[in-house]
């Protein structure tokens, strides 16, 4: 296991550059992980070798985060000094872990969708992270995201996602027609202005829902695609959700129906 106290070290270079870099990301097909329990969920997830994980000299110091730099399947093992690792670390009090994992190369698109999540532009990856984590929760495991939308594999969306990211199928720069074409059931949009109650519509069999970009919403090519226009009915004076809230709600009332309830 190597020490790093050098800020010219090759090694840490890279690791600033993939931290801060989406371009360094998607050309090293590498991402990562930052935090104790995001790489123990990789790991749980058996989904390869870690290309490497590092610890702050502070965080190796604890008796969890030296176990798992000590057991993690890792290629590549590091001790940084704590300035450095401050330096990759994207949170604001430094987790004291940290690994590079190779992404995994996008799937091929299923001949027959049942439940998915279609997102379009989505550029916020607090926002895109909440979802993925919702549409595990609720039991979809296909996601598509549009060209415009934001990495589906940066930090801050893994983060946000808290680890849905293992256990879902993640289809990234995907044209929503593709999507449409493999479609088993309905395609359900929400509209503040659709005739259509969320509660009040049948969503017990198979849909893809649209969700749109967090300020222009779904383009016009979307609303059309769409076999069925919903509304989300709300109480107070506000002009409309955020769309992560909005999927929360759309995926869990699916459930809730489903379940009898």
């Amino acid at each position: 296991m190597k020490t790093i106290r050098s800020r010219d070290n090759p090694l840490l270079k890279h690791l600033v550059r993939l931290s801060g870099s989406s371009r360094e990301r998607r050309l090293s097909g590498t991402t990562l992980l930052d935090g104790y329990h995001l790489i123990e969920a990789y790991v749980a997830a058996h989904l390869g070798d870690l290309e490497l994980i590092a610890a702050s000299e502070s965080g190796f110091r604890r008796a969890d985060i030296a176990a798992l730099i000590e057991l993690a399947p890792a290629r590549e093992r590091a001790i940084l000094d704590d300035k450095l690792f401050a330096q990759i670390s994207q949170v604001s009090t430094p987790s004291g872990v940290l690994a590079v994992i190779r992404t995994p190369p996008v799937p091929v698109i299923s001949e027959r969708i049942l439940d998915a999540v279609f997102m379009e532009g989505i550029q916020d990856p607090g926002n895109l992270g909440s979802i993925l984590r919702s549409a595990l929760a609720a039991g979809v495991r296909e996601v598509y995201l549009s060209k415009a939308s934001v990495f589906a594999w940066s930090p801050k969306v893994i983060r946000a996602a808290m680890g849905a990211h293992f256990f879902l199928s993640i289809h990234e720069n995907v044209e929503l027609r593709d999507v449409i074409a493999k479609a088993a059931g309905q395609i359900i949009a929400t509209r503040a202005q659709a005739s259509g109650c969320i509660f009040s519509a049948d969503l017990r069999g198979p849909a893809i829902w649209l969700f749109g970009n967090e300020g222009a919403g779904l383009s016009e090519e979307a609303q059309r695609a769409a076999s069925l226009q919903l509304a989300i009915p709300m109480a107070g004076q506000t002009e409309s959700l955020n769309i992560a809230a909005s999927a929360a709600i759309c995926l869990f009332e699916q459930v809730r129906q489903r379940q009898g309830r």
